[in-house]
């Protein structure tokens, strides 16, 4: 890469689904797919060595990449008209049923088109601002390709109670999830310290029970349905640590189908994985319950799982083992 301009961080890695250049980077990486557009127009990707030109070129899985990101321009998230679907809404809160691909907020690659943008448009710039100008209403984050219900402070009252709650861990949050094999015994709890992985920085683990490091974290697992090669669970967490269904999954052998950083999907659904086009983690944020933070009342809701995942699930097919 030639050039003189000072980057704040260099993404490198390998394809791990071919296709479009664009999109097969969009996978591999956090990046939505608009800023890598960007980003391979502006000269700052290259592909085996070489700058990459085209988003709509051809890319094939082992290749490998080195994304330059430049440092960002203006951290402040401006209002985007994109279309979100809103659960529930009023002067205080908002929930949303978040699409798998869409970031939460603003940040390091990923400077709009996120979650934040669409509702500073459809709120009208009524957000709590406790987050700062990136982050406004955000209490709570699920990653860009998981699916599923969010709630959004629009003010700082509702902000400063649903923080609480989630500090106190007395929200009801319940994904469902499809993973590799079948979780034995079929039901069981998940107990293990989430930091950061030694190996890898840039990937959580399950640390040492004794460690001082990481932050305490509790999963609770049910498997619903048995699949060939894998199973339909539910998981409810006590805690809400970064990559923690993930992680943990992956802690006992159970990786989520599609998860491109904490497990390999097994070879026997690799083809339908392929032919279906999925290429995330099988995660959807399914349930989602809290007092509200002014009136008191118990509020509870639910999102059905995406089409993706159902007809991954179909694909599978049930197992009579």
């Amino acid at each position: 890469m030639s050039g003189t301009r000072t980057v704040t961080e260099t993404l490198s890695g390998t394809i791990h689904s071919p296709g479009r250049l664009d999109k097969a980077l969009a996978d591999a990486t956090d990046l939505s797919r608009e800023r890598v557009k960007a980003l391979i127009t502006e000269g700052q990707v290259e592909l085996d060595g070489a700058v990459a030109t085209s988003p709509s070129g051809k890319v094939q899985a082992g290749s490998s990449f080195s994304i330059h990101l430049p440092p960002p321009s203006n951290p402040q998230a401006i209002p985007q008209d994109i279309p979100i679907t809103v659960v529930y809404e009023d002067e205080h809160v908002i929930v949303v049923d978040k699409p798998a691909g869409m970031v939460v907020h603003p940040a390091a690659g990923n400077p709009d088109g996120t979650l934040v943008n669409a509702l500073l448009h459809h709120c009208k710039g009524r957000l709590s601002g406790i987050g700062g100008v990136a982050r406004p209403g955000i209490v709570h984050r699920i990653d860009k390709d998981t699916s599923g219900l969010l709630v959004v402070a629009k003010s700082d009252v509702a902000h400063e109670g649903l923080a609480q709650q989630f500090a106190d861990h007395s929200l009801e949050r319940a994904y469902l999830a499809v993973c590799a094999g079948h979780p034995s015994p079929p039901s069981g709890t998940v107990d293990g310290r989430i930091g950061r992985s030694d190996r890898d920085r840039k990937k959580m683990a399950v640390l040492p029970p004794d460690s001082t490091r990481g932050k305490h974290a509790v999963t609770h697992y049910k498997t619903l349905e048995k699949l060939d090669n894998g199973a339909l669970i539910e998981c409810r967490l006590e805690t809400g640590r970064t990559h923690q269904v993930r992680v943990h999954l992956a802690s006992i052998g159970h990786a989520l189908i599609g998860d491109p950083v904490y497990g390999r999907t097994p070879a026997a659904i690799r083809p339908i994985c392929k032919a279906l086009d999925f290429h995330r983690q099988a995660l959807h944020a399914a349930r989602l319950g809290f007092i509200h933070p002014v009136t008191g009342n118990r509020l509870s809701f639910s999102s059905e799982l995406p089409d993706d995942m159902r007809e991954l699930i179909d694909q599978m097919g049930h197992s009579n083992r």
